[in-house]
């Protein structure tokens, strides 16, 4: 259960990241709450994982979900940059999310 509590925190990680860029600045009320709502649920649930899992596997888990997916969201809805190295970069961080869980013994 402590993975899908990971997976679950880096998802809320995501959505407060991406919403950073709507709250400008923390000056419109709803995606502020949104955000500040998000970033709560994703150290609940990251504090949830962690009673079970290492800190530094869960913790390099739990920022390289945030990392990857604000990425491609940004790419999503942003029109930011799909040069083909920073689509490779970004495969590399999933890669070592994947060989952290592999390797885990938890």
């Amino acid at each position: 259960m402590a993975w899908v509590y990971l997976v679950i925190a880096g998802v809320f990680e995501i959505v407060w990241a991406v919403g950073l860029k709507y709250t400008e600045g923390f000056t419109k009320l709803m995606p502020s709450v949104i955000t500040i709502a998000a970033m709560a649920m994703s150290f609940l649930f990251l504090s949830q994982a962690l009673k079970s899992l290492p800190v530094g596997t869960a913790y390099a888990v739990w920022t390289g979900i945030g990392a990857a997916g604000t990425a491609l969201l940004g790419i999503a809805l942003f029109g930011e940059s799909r040069e083909v190295l920073r689509i490779l970069c970004l495969s590399l961080i999933v890669i070592g999310i994947i060989g952290l869980k592999l390797t885990s013994s938890h």
